[in-house]
């Protein structure tokens, strides 16, 4: 410990993000990255940016964009919100709706970003329990005893809740922000974006980084009743009023229109998740039902997770392994190409 870090600081256990070995010959399935690349209207849409634009700094509102995402979704510009990637627009979140000295709930088993922004901001943590399933029980949550904050679908479990599920929350819970973390939620999840205007305190977050193969650009966007994005504005404005730069900007609004795109690798990278999840339950493993682009196995009889994972990893196969109770005996695995795919199946194989 350092003798001049702040106590806050002393105390924290920061995220740990996926190993981001490269090489030719790494199959990458730990992360959740799209194996895709972007629309090429966004590559070009990159390269039209000029030296001019560049000198300046960017539109601190990012106006085009959020329009561009208003009229996507059929809301209004004073809906949208976008930042420096959602985990940037979770953080603002958090400082605004969530310091308020109430427990924050969100599942024990969940995006582990969680904790760490509430040992940042020193907010009470409530962790609620998962079901037998792993699936999250929206009922267990206490409305208005405190925020709520989920993964739909889930993080690492691929689980999701449906849309009735959360209007019954949003129901009961009336005086508290409810935050459903959309990241995921490209391959088979409701989004509740178009509930934002009939719910005030509902808040929904996006990331370029899955479905629009975006994530070496760092996009986020929330959707919210006016006050709730007035509210992420001024925490914003307080700590970097620019932080989406042109290029990205540019990137974002290329990727939104070009829907014909977006769908084709929505529907081939499905098409494999499906395959995959039939060919691990072949060997054997339990794959829980995904929603996402990624899935979460566990692995079969009396086999370890973690040698399971050292093994691929020598390999040159990367997933994601959690040495921590619920978690030890499975793997969540990213769903690559057809071909990542089959290297994956072959090396467990071997």
């Amino acid at each position: 410990m350092n003798s001049l870090w702040t106590d806050t600081i002393s105390r924290l256990t920061p995220y740990v993000p996926g190993e981001q070995r490269t090489g030719s010959d790494i199959v990458k399935l730990n992360t959740n990255e799209n194996p895709y690349p972007p629309s090429p209207m966004v590559l070009e849409a990159i390269r039209s940016v000029d030296g001019h634009q560049l000198r300046r700094y960017p539109d601190p509102e990012s106006v085009a964009l959020r329009q561009t995402l208003a009229d996507y979704h059929g809301l209004s510009l004073d809906n949208v919100f976008v930042g420096n990637g959602s985990d940037e627009i979770l953080a603002l979140a958090f400082l605004a709706y969530f310091t308020n000295n109430k427990a924050l709930q969100f599942p024990q088993i969940s995006y582990s970003f969680y904790p760490v922004y509430c040992d940042l901001y020193g907010i009470t943590p409530n962790m609620i329990p998962l079901e037998s399933d792993y699936s999250v029980n929206l009922d267990k949550f206490e409305p208005n005893a405190g925020g709520i904050v989920f993964p739909n679908p889930n993080a690492p479990t691929a689980m999701d809740v449906s849309e009735e599920g959360i209007r019954q929350l949003l129901a009961k819970h009336t005086e508290q922000v409810l935050l459903v973390d959309e990241a995921y939620a490209d391959l088979g999840a409701t989004s509740v974006v178009g509930l934002v205007n009939d719910y005030r305190n509902l808040l929904v977050s996006h990331t370029f980084s899955k479905g629009r193969s975006l994530a070496g650009m760092r996009l986020g966007v929330a959707f919210g009743h006016p006050e709730l994005i007035d509210g992420l504005q001024r925490v914003k404005n307080s700590f970097n009023s620019y932080p989406v730069d042109a290029l990205a900007q540019a990137a974002g609004i290329a990727s939104i229109k070009d829907e014909e795109y977006y769908r084709s690798i929505m529907n081939t990278i499905l098409e494999t998740r499906e395959q995959a999840v039939r060919d691990l339950r072949e060997r054997g493993y339990e794959v829980l039902p995904s929603s996402a682009n990624f899935v979460f196995a566990k692995v079969p009889g009396n086999e370890s997770a973690a040698r399971i994972f050292e093994k691929l990893s020598d390999a040159g196969v990367l997933v994601r392994y959690w040495s921590k109770p619920l978690l030890d005996q499975w793997l969540r695995i990213s769903i690559g190409t057809p071909d990542e795919m089959q290297k994956l199946m072959a090396v467990l194989d071997a």
